[in-house]
């Protein structure tokens, strides 16, 4: 592995149950890492376990601070301190702005931000005080650009990139890095669902949805799963610790 073996450390991934959370904690747990996935849905999750791509998991909303810490400290009193963090959970809403409501906006920012926000304060603390960890926001393209009908997660997405570089500031000298990944279009059921949106609320038929999606990767096609997995298990490595504060595009050369 680039970043070497992550044996003895703990990782947990926030919407892990499915497509890039699930791969990534699959190459985590491949790498040695023992791996907690939370998530909303037990069923899901339980999944994963099961699979061998995770050894337990959680079962919170990101969006509930109370909630996410309890699970946070029971995660940590069963298998070790936390010290790899993979801030994931998120979702989007795919609407022309004039019909894009303040409860869009609210949600998009409660989810996307917040949830981040609830995560990294229930991890951060611990981490400066064993001298080490490592903070990765799955952030998008959407914070690094714009996009035409999902104003409410481009405003979010790129607010998370501004959470990240300021905490990487702050965690400078602390032994912790704080980084995003920003995928561009990747392959799985958030982008199948924000092309049903697309399809419903613009009149617009699914192939011209897709196609408006991978036009915007020079390499014409829908990013892997699998392939940001990888970018996140080397900011997780100890090779990586002088990387804090980036933004890496996982998007074909889209940006």
């Amino acid at each position: 592995m680039a970043g070497g073996s992550l044996a003895g450390h703990h990782a947990l991934v926030t919407g892990g149950s499915r497509g890039i959370g699930r791969a990534i904690a699959a190459a985590l747990a491949a790498a040695g890492a023992t791996v907690t996935v939370l998530g909303r849905d037990a069923e899901a999750l339980d999944a994963v376990v099961q699979a061998g791509e995770a050894h337990g998991f959680a079962v919170a909303d990101v969006q509930d601070r109370d909630a996410m810490a309890a699970q946070i400290r029971l995660a940590a009193a069963e298998r070790g301190p936390i010290d790899l963090l993979v801030a994931n959970a998120g979702a989007a809403v795919s609407k022309p702005f004039l019909r894009t409501a303040p409860d869009d906006f609210a949600g998009m920012w409660s989810l996307n931000v917040m949830g981040v926000v609830h995560a990294v304060q229930a991890t951060l603390g611990a981490m400066q005080q064993r001298g080490f960890g490592r903070i990765v926001a799955v952030a998008s393209t959407a914070g690094l650009k714009g996009y035409p009908y999902v104003t409410a997660y481009c405003a979010a997405k790129h607010a998370v990139l501004g959470l990240v570089r300021s905490l990487a500031l702050e965690t400078a000298r602390t032994g912790v890095t704080v980084n995003a990944v920003c995928p561009g279009f990747a392959d799985t059921d958030l982008v199948t669902r924000s092309l049903d949106e697309i399809v419903r609320n613009t009149g617009r038929s699914r192939q011209d949805a897709l196609s408006e999606l991978t036009r915007h990767n020079p390499q014409g096609r829908l990013v892997a799963p699998s392939e940001v997995a990888d970018a996140v298990l080397w900011l997780c490595g100890e090779r990586a610790g002088s990387v804090t504060g980036q933004a890496v595009a996982v998007a074909g050369g889209e940006v």
